[in-house]
């Protein structure tokens, strides 16, 4: 299972941050990261991070994102700097070492001034 917290109402260039923990079995967990779906569009990476710590970013936030995880039982997501363009549904996802993903029930995340 996967909860995910942290998400609300942020003003433009202004930051939130992005819980996720993960309970289960843990073990064959690989990647760790969020996804994120506007109104409209199709379900994006944000970003992930692998089991060895390797990070991957869309092009849209690198630099003001960041994600990190605490082994395989939580992933965050630092947002900085943060846009109109940012607001969306934010979900938590794992793969496991089969390709399964598995996701959180996703928070909404809302920039505007």
């Amino acid at each position: 299972q996967l909860q995910a917290s942290g998400g609300g109402v942020v003003q433009p260039g202004g930051s939130l941050r992005l819980s996720c923990a993960a309970s289960g079995n843990l073990f064959s967990i690989n990647d760790m990261g969020w996804y994120r779906q506007a109104p409209g569009k199709q379900r994006e990476l944000v970003a992930s991070v692998t089991r060895l710590g390797v990070t991957k970013y869309a092009d849209s936030v690198k630099g003001r994102f960041a994600a990190s995880r605490e082994n395989a039982k939580a992933v965050y997501l630092q947002m900085n700097s943060m846009r109109p363009e940012d607001t969306a549904v934010y979900y938590c996802n794992i793969v496991d070492f089969t390709g399964t993903h598995y996701w959180g029930q996703g928070t909404q995340v809302t920039v505007s001034s």
